[in-house]
């Protein structure tokens, strides 16, 4: 665990509005991208995550242009997802405003982008972004999935974590399908499962319901835990989860 733990929203988006769910499905409208941002950086938020849910599905590139007006609005760490499958988007990316890189599909489909992306901008730029579920099929009892949660690839979690981290990433952004949108906290076993065999450091994603649910992804393991539809509802303010989160971490107060 750093010394510092954040604090991240996350903001969906599909057709340039945000987008919450529960396991990836149903969704349902939240506002708009940059008016969100926007807030949560007034708040006080440590960082934003930008997934472009249904860029990959849709075989189309990256929202470069929501980037560009969130970037000129918002003045914290900025990780953009979605659609990235070449150098060249990260480049873009970068240049539109974003400090790191989320990669997923693409990253299963060809794992030396990870190599290319890190030699030509560095490993920090790199989130590799990971939806995961529960498997009987898999040794460690978690399997990948692509496209947004929307295909299984029988591949073990814990095998795509070791040989991805060998190839240089800065973090990992850990997805869990089955928390997601449910409101019962993280998943605990799952980040457990992921933090004792990483050194690199891991965001939890998924699951978060109230305030306790922050400081115990933080004990299970976690660097930093992320949350989206209790920030969009309203139902806990960024205020209350620092408040909650400093009981066990230093963090940015």
């Amino acid at each position: 665990m750093t010394l510092s733990s954040r604090l991240i929203a996350c903001l969906d988006v599909a057709d340039g509005r945000v987008v919450k769910g529960i396991n990836f499905k149903n969704l349902q409208d939240a506002g708009d991208p940059v008016m969100l941002a926007k807030k949560y950086n007034q708040e006080g938020i440590d960082e934003l995550v930008f997934l472009d849910i249904s860029a990959s599905t849709e075989n189309r590139n990256p929202i470069f242009d929501v980037i560009e007006r969130t970037a000129d609005e918002v003045f914290i760490p900025l990780t953009v997802g979605g659609g990235v499958s070449s150098v060249n988007h990260v480049d873009q990316l970068l240049r539109a405003g974003a400090d790191k890189i989320s990669i997923n599909t693409a990253a299963i489909k060809n794992p030396n982008l990870i190599a290319e992306i890190g030699d030509r901008f560095g490993a920090q730029v790199i989130v590799l972004s990971i939806d995961t579920k529960r498997s009987a099929n898999c040794k460690s009892g978690f399997e990948l999935t692509t496209h947004g949660g929307k295909n299984s690839t029988a591949i073990d979690l814990l095998d795509w974590v070791s040989q991805s981290t060998k190839m240089g990433i800065g973090e990992i952004l850990l997805n869990s399908i089955d928390f997601d949108g449910t409101k019962k906290g993280f998943d605990l076993e799952l980040i457990k499962l992921v933090t004792q065999v990483c050194d690199s450091p891991v965001i939890a994603s998924g699951g978060a319901g109230e305030v306790n649910d922050f400081p115990a992804a933080i004990s299970a393991g976690a660097d930093a835990v992320l949350a989206a539809s209790i920030f969009h509802f309203n139902e806990v303010t960024i205020n209350e989860a620092k408040k909650a989160m400093s009981a066990v971490t230093s963090i940015r107060f």
